[in-house]
C-alpha cells in the first residue's frame, strides 16, 4: 500500500489515539478488578504506538515478534529509546500471549498495576520518538 505523505500523518495519528484509547480501557479495565484483560488492552496499547512509529520510518510487518524486533533493533540498540522500553514492550506481549491462550493464568493486582506504568513511560517514549 503506497500512502502520501498526508495519508502516512493521518494513520500515525489515527494509531496514536487507538493506543491512548487502549491505554484508558486498560485502566477502566483495572480499575474493575479485570486483571487479565487489562493486560490485553496494555499490551495493545503499545502495539498500536509502535506500529504508529513503524509506518513513520516504512517499516510493516503483520507479525507482532516483528514489530518487536524491528523496536529493539532500530530503537534501543541504537540508543534512540531507553533500553526498559524494549523491555515494557517484550513482558507486555509475553503476559498478554500467556493470559490469552494459556490456561490458569491470573495476574494479580501488582503486576498488572507495574505494567499500566509501564505502558504510561512506554507512551510518552513512543509519541516523543515519532515527533522527532
Amino acid at each position: 500500500m503506497t500512502l502520501t505523505g498526508d495519508e502516512r500523518a493521518q494513520l500515525i495519528k489515527h494509531r496514536i489515539e487507538k493506543s491512548n484509547l487502549l491505554q484508558k480501557e486498560a485502566a477502566f479495565l483495572f480499575d474493575s478488578g479485570l486483571y487479565n484483560t487489562s493486560v490485553n488492552r496494555i499490551y495493545y496499547a503499545m502495539y498500536h504506538a509502535v506500529s504508529a512509529l513503524a509506518l513513520k520510518d516504512s517499516f510493516t510487518t503483520s507479525k507482532h515478534l516483528q514489530l518487536i524486533g524491528w523496536f529493539n533493533r532500530e530503537y534501543v540498540k541504537t540508543g534512540k529509546a531507553d533500553i526498559n522500553s524494549g523491555k515494557y514492550l517484550t513482558r507486555a506481549f509475553e503476559m498478554r500471549s500467556k493470559s490469552d491462550y494459556d490456561d490458569f493464568v491470573n495476574y494479580s493486582e501488582n503486576e498488572v498495576k507495574e505494567l499500566l506504568e509501564n505502558l504510561k513511560i512506554f507512551l510518552q517514549i513512543v509519541e516523543t520518538l515519532i515527533q522527532n
